[in-house]
């Protein structure tokens, strides 16, 4: 039988080859031989079991030949260390998301440091942002997480559920299930992709598109939340975006619409691309 290296290997050729991720071989290896990556590196020389050999090279060519992300064969993802069920009704968090979550607990630090807080994440999708923030700050953040997909909000609560989390969850479009309360910070990556612009087959087929395209100019859903976040914000708050690395400047104009007296700005991802911006209001220090 062959070795986990040399299987490794192969399948590593063909990722390549297919123009794909390679770090999606392992990922698939580490999945189907059950094996930590300690494990799997001394037994690297060792002769794979013929079965866990047959599922794991057929989930290569799944992915590969049929273009199935990798999170969708293997049912999750891991994201700021937890893991996160997937599947065809919820984008698959990226890492540029973490970045994201370390930001505003960051800021949660600086502006509400020790004060229980009311947060809310908009368009939620598998629960990554409003799940992690709350178990970064259980006892500090009172979280609530919105989507307008009932198949999305069904996904994030088994998220919530595995992650043993208390997040309320609200279907509804945007700000709409939310009238009447109150928040300190609002925390979003809507849909970003503007309808006009080329997406990969891996994504386009496989992910929801509801979680995709944010209008002709990928700023649809953004002009939505800041023209409308004033009803459900708090006197002092902060709201978090994730965006397109290309809308900074026209986000922030947008931001500024609204948020006149407000402190804006944009923070790069570490891909040096500009992916976070941040609307910090009521309080008095700079950032």
């Amino acid at each position: 039988m062959i070795s986990y290296k040399k299987a490794l290997e192969e399948a590593n050729k063909l990722i390549r080859k297919s123009g794909k991720e390679p770090s999606a071989a392992k990922l698939l290896l580490l999945h189907f031989s059950r094996l930590e990556p300690t494990e799997l590196y001394l037994k690297y020389e060792d002769s794979m079991p013929e079965a866990v050999y047959s599922d794991f090279i057929t989930a290569v060519h799944r992915h590969v030949d049929d273009f199935i992300p990798v999170q969708h064969i293997i049912g999750y993802v891991y994201f700021y260390g937890y893991r996160f069920i997937v599947n065809e009704s919820v984008l698959i968090p990226r890492f540029e998301t973490e970045e994201l979550v370390a930001n505003v607990l960051m800021l949660y630090d600086e502006y509400f440091a020790g004060w229980k807080i009311d947060l809310v994440d908009i368009g939620t999708g598998s629960g990554c942002l409003a799940i992690t923030l709350k178990k970064e700050e259980p006892e500090l953040i009172t979280a609530v997480a919105t989507d307008i997909s009932e198949e999305a909000i069904a996904t994030a609560k088994k998220n919530s559920e595995a992650l043993a989390t208390e997040v309320e969850f609200v279907i509804g479009d945007m700000l709409e299930p939310l009238k009447g309360r109150k928040f300190d910070i609002i925390v979003s990556n809507p849909p970003y992709i503007p309808l006009d612009e080329a997406v990969e087959p891996i994504i386009y087929d496989n992910e929801p598109h509801v979680a995709l395209f944010g209008g002709e100019d990928g700023l649809r859903f953004y002009r939505e939340i800041l023209s409308q976040a004033h009803t459900i914000l708090k006197d002092k708050s902060i709201i978090a975006f994730e965006h397109g690395y290309d809308k900074a400047k026209e986000l922030r104009n947008i931001a500024k619409q609204y948020f006149p007296q407000s402190i804006i700005y944009t923070l790069k991802d570490m891909q040096d691309r500009d992916r976070m911006t941040f609307v910090i209001s009521g309080f008095n220090k700079s950032v």
